[in-house]
């Protein structure tokens, strides 16, 4: 497989960024048009629909997509799919919008960003969503908080996206599926693991990223900065750990790192397919699972985000998932290490929780060098602790 083989989900790469004429025919239309305006997450989903990294939706879900994602995690054509991609109004805004007419989308600041072509219009069950694609219908779990806060009524069909304007804080790392594509063949890579992250990368993730380095071509670090947590550490902060970690701790020649502007779900498995099938888009080949991927809390079991690929065919995602232990320091062998490769006890592991980390640095503590590089820790420790 390399890069031009490796076919977006669907088979097709989206584009749903306006032309410049496109363009000025919606901006003339603009004031006339009905307006809604998106939340960061809905932001995030519109952006990702039109630079193709959500391939092959090409807007909003309508009902019938919409219904099999959360039954069966497949769309109505019985694509692989795990997580409803919706844009949520309440019933009072929905109210006036006529199916068949344009809708204009401002973003969360009220610009002008998007159109939404309104095919469907339609009420949707949310326990039963959450239910199923988060698995409680809990509403201290955040994913579930966002769905019981949004509206009761979906509006969907396709999307355009008026323009691509860099990322306000990581311009540089603003590199879209066609690009990402192109960038690997540029390489030669012909294997790549793409790796999730919304934390700052710590000792395990490093041992991890490195042993999946071992048997493909390229890492691709694609580390999430939409909407997240409150108390998860800001992206900005996040990227400047990435950087150092790459300057000083990685091959410079194997490595891309890559904002991916969507928000978090917190989903647990159904959002590592969902995770998996992005990075496939993106032109991956392979993609890391971890233990908990995408969870929070005590929702989800220590392994099931891996397990969950078990339930469809390899074929069917076209992206292999590498599946890890949790890794930890070892002391008596003195590396990193996970059950299948060391001899230690329990109590000769080294590893520690992101709240724990998150709360030694409040108190301006470092972490241990077992678990965080020391240049990471200290510009963690140095924002953290302002």
């Amino acid at each position: 497989m390399n890069p031009e083989t490796i076919a977006p989900h669907g088979g097709h790469l989206i584009n749903r960024i306006a032309t410049p004429a496109e363009t000025q025919e919606f901006k003339e239309k603009a004031d006339a048009l009905p307006r809604v305006q998106l939340d960061d997450r809905a932001f995030s989903d519109l952006v990702l629909i039109a630079i193709g990294g959500f391939s092959p939706l090409t807007g909003f879900m309508e009902q019938e997509d919409y219904e099999t994602v959360v039954t069966d995690m497949r769309l109505a054509n019985g694509l692989p799919w795990s997580i409803p991609i919706t844009l949520s109004v309440t019933e009072e805004v929905a109210e006036p919008l006529k199916e068949g007419s344009w809708v204009r989308l401002d973003d969360p600041e009220g610009r002008f960003v998007g159109i939404l072509e309104l095919t469907q219009k339609y009420r949707y069950n949310k326990t039963h969503e959450v239910t199923n694609v988060y698995r409680t219908d809990d509403a201290k779990h955040p994913g579930v908080a966002v769905v019981y806060d949004q509206g009761s009524m979906n509006l969907a069909g396709p999307v355009w996206l008026l323009q691509r304007d860099p990322h306000p804080l990581f311009p540089k790392y603003q590199i879209d599926p066609i690009e990402s594509r192109k960038m690997f063949l540029e390489k030669g890579w012909k294997t790549v693991v793409g790796f999730q992250t919304r934390n700052p990368v710590h000792r395990a993730h490093e041992y991890i990223q490195k042993c999946a380095m071992e048997t493909v071509d390229g890492l691709f670090l694609h580390p999430l900065v939409g909407a997240t947590k409150s108390d998860d550490i800001p992206a900005d902060v996040r990227m400047r750990c990435y950087e150092i970690l790459l300057e000083n701790y990685y091959p410079q020649d194997r490595v891309i790192l890559a904002i991916n502007p969507a928000a978090m779900r917190y989903a647990g498995p159904r959002e590592a397919i969902f995770h998996a099938i992005v990075r496939k888009n993106y032109g991956c080949t392979h993609f890391i699972v971890g233990r908990d991927h995408a969870g929070v809390g005590d929702y989800y079991g220590t392994y099931d985000a891996q397990h969950i690929f078990d339930e469809f065919k390899p074929e069917e995602l076209g992206i292999v998932p590498m599946k890890f232990e949790h890794a930890f320091y070892c002391t008596r062998t003195q590396s990193m290490a996970t059950t299948k490769t060391s001899p230690s006890k329990p109590e000769e592991r080294i590893h520690l929780s992101g709240t724990k980390v998150r709360e030694m640095l409040r108190r301006g503590e470092l972490p241990p060098p077992e678990f965080s590089r020391p240049l990471v820790a200290a510009e963690l420790a140095r924002v953290m602790h302002q």
